[in-house]
């Protein structure tokens, strides 16, 4: 099964200091269409303006993940971390049993534009953690590189969730292959750019759910950015 959901079909919100498109049901937003998929419950594509962010607030049980696209994410949490995350960086939060945190952006002219992601844990209660590594675009150019594991696997970050995440830089005449197991659900977000993935065509910010494939294979690109996840089947 394939189904494509396109960007302008998402949640949206305009705080003034933040405007948010939300892929799956988030805040105010709600369509019951939307709740999740697998375990993936929030990917918001947030754009901050300077010298505003989140204050800080609280979570419980949730793998959270930041990708930032362009500008800095500066995090700071009950944990004692004090972080700028640049783009390139994959940022992982367990929440677990509790944390506070705050995200900011300092710069005075520039947003901060990045995508945070939710997966539910395979587990409560885990003791809250942090964990940020830089990616250099060498490593996803042309391919799909594991970035978020439940086993670190390749230099991953390690998320406490069955999930895996795969990031990849694809240009025109590039293509990219990843090897599914029917039995679980994927996800495609196009972050940038134009592709072909499984003879759907996406441009950016548009999604593909697949349940029952055997293979994703991404095709026909045009300067793309690209976000696989590899997900538990649980919905």
């Amino acid at each position: 099964m394939l189904t494509v959901r396109h960007s302008a079909d998402r949640g949206h919100a305009d705080h003034g200091w933040l405007k948010s498109q939300h892929s799956f049901s988030f805040a105010d937003y709600h369509d019951p269409k939307h709740m999740g998929w697998g375990n993936l419950r929030v990917i918001n594509e947030d754009r901050i303006a300077p010298g505003t962010g989140f204050g800080t607030h609280g979570h419980r049980d949730m793998e959270i993940v930041s990708y930032v696209l362009s500008g800095e994410l500066a995090h700071k949490d009950s944990l004692g971390n004090v972080k700028g995350i640049p783009p390139g960086d994959v940022q992982r939060m367990s929440a677990g049993t509790g944390v506070r945190h705050s995200e900011f952006n300092n710069a005075p002219n520039e947003h901060t534009h990045f995508l945070q992601i939710w997966i539910e844990p395979d587990r409560l209660g885990v003791a809250p953690g942090y964990e940020q590594k830089t990616f250099p675009d060498a490593g996803k150019r042309g391919r799909l590189q594991l970035v978020a594991s439940r086993d670190a696997a390749f230099g991953s970050i390690t998320i406490h969730a069955d999930a895996a995440i795969y990031a990849g830089l694809l240009d025109v005449g590039e293509f990219a292959s990843l090897t599914l197991d029917p039995a679980r659900r994927a996800y495609v977000h196009l972050v940038r750019g134009q592709l072909t993935a499984n003879g759907q065509l996406l441009t950016a910010g548009d999604a593909l759910l697949m349940q029952g494939e055997p293979l994703l294979t991404l095709t026909d690109p045009k300067t793309a950015e690209v976000l696989v996840f590899d997900l538990a089947g649980v919905n």
